[in-house]
């Protein structure tokens, strides 16, 4: 097997059709499909479902596009791992952050490793921490800044702070400064995200511990869709984050109540703990530990304790 038949393989299906992938890569046709019948032939599997569609990965293709993405990987960080293991950090590496870090922090986090590591490229993502955690799981992300309810033994993990909810409403909740109780919430219709969802696990492990039940008349899967929703007067929200004027401008919401009894979650950096982390993610990392530890130590984060 040659590391020609794995990329090209790998190539297809992120393309989704033999002609898309052999006009990306520059690669006549009948070649590419020459490639990929000598890796199934190799393997002894049959790694595509062709169609008049395009194709998809077979339950085997599946596996060998995992794990083959992931040999690539590692081979084209191969050369920036050999030069900066003894010298200055040098190579690419994939970062995720979670959506409600990413809309105030991405753009500083960014600059700040820049300014570190200048021969470090970052390629960045942002999502919610479930798709981050299941891409770092299938090494398609070095590392990523998630909010966790559990810590899986999967990952190698660096926990950063602990991230108080808030109930989030377009206009201010009559009774209510500063704080606001499970008991009043559970009068409230309320967008949520849909299971599964830590943050959601996390709101239903709180109200059955009270004996209360959530009025949920939304589930969303995204938080700027949350956001919205809440924001035309749908429902109230209950969210780990208590700032969203990097997303709205002016008076969109009102002040957010910090939830008592407290709820929380943890913010970590995360990565795979099946495989060690290149000289240049490891260069990242400490970059990113230090400037989210001062960004929380100065208080620009409402809701957030440093974990010490």
């Amino acid at each position: 097997m040659q590391f020609r038949h794995l990329r090209y393989f790998v190539k297809v299906v992120e393309a989704g059709s033999f002609s898309r992938a052999a006009a990306a890569i520059h690669v006549a046709q009948p070649a590419l499909s020459q490639q990929v019948g000598e890796l199934e032939e190799r393997l002894g599997f049959l790694l595509l479902e062709r169609s008049s569609r395009g194709v998809r990965p077979t339950a085997a293709g599946e596996v060998v596009f995992r794990e083959g993405s992931e040999i690539l990987r590692q081979l084209e960080n191969l050369p920036g791992i050999v030069r900066s293991s003894s010298g200055e950090a040098e190579g690419t590496v994939s970062l995720g952050m979670a959506t409600t870090l990413a809309g105030s922090l991405a753009g500083p986090t960014i600059e700040a490793c820049r300014n570190a590591l200048p021969k470090v490229t970052l390629r960045f993502s942002d999502h919610d921490s479930e798709t981050l955690q299941a891409k770092v799981e299938a090494h398609t992300l070095d590392m990523a800044i998630v909010f966790e309810d559990e810590f899986a033994p999967i990952f190698s993990r660096r926990p950063l702070f602990r991230q108080r909810f808030f109930l989030i409403r377009n206009e201010p909740l009559p009774g209510c400064s500063g704080t606001v109780s499970l008991d009043q919430i559970a009068t409230l219709p309320l967008v949520l995200p849909g299971h599964p969802n830590q943050r959601r696990n996390v709101i239903d492990r709180a109200f059955a511990a009270a004996g209360l039940t959530p009025n949920v008349v939304t589930e969303t899967d995204a938080v700027p869709s949350e956001l919205s929703a809440v924001r035309t007067g749908v429902g109230s929200s209950i969210l780990n984050s208590g700032n969203f004027s990097h997303i709205y401008r002016g008076r969109e919401f009102a002040d957010p109540l910090l939830i008592e009894p407290p709820l929380f979650m943890t913010c970590s950096v995360i990565s795979s703990s099946d495989f060690p982390l290149t000289h240049a993610g490891e260069a990242v990392k400490t970059v990113l530990v230090k400037f989210i530890e001062d960004h929380i130590g100065q208080r620009q984060r409402p809701g957030a304790d440093l974990v010490t």
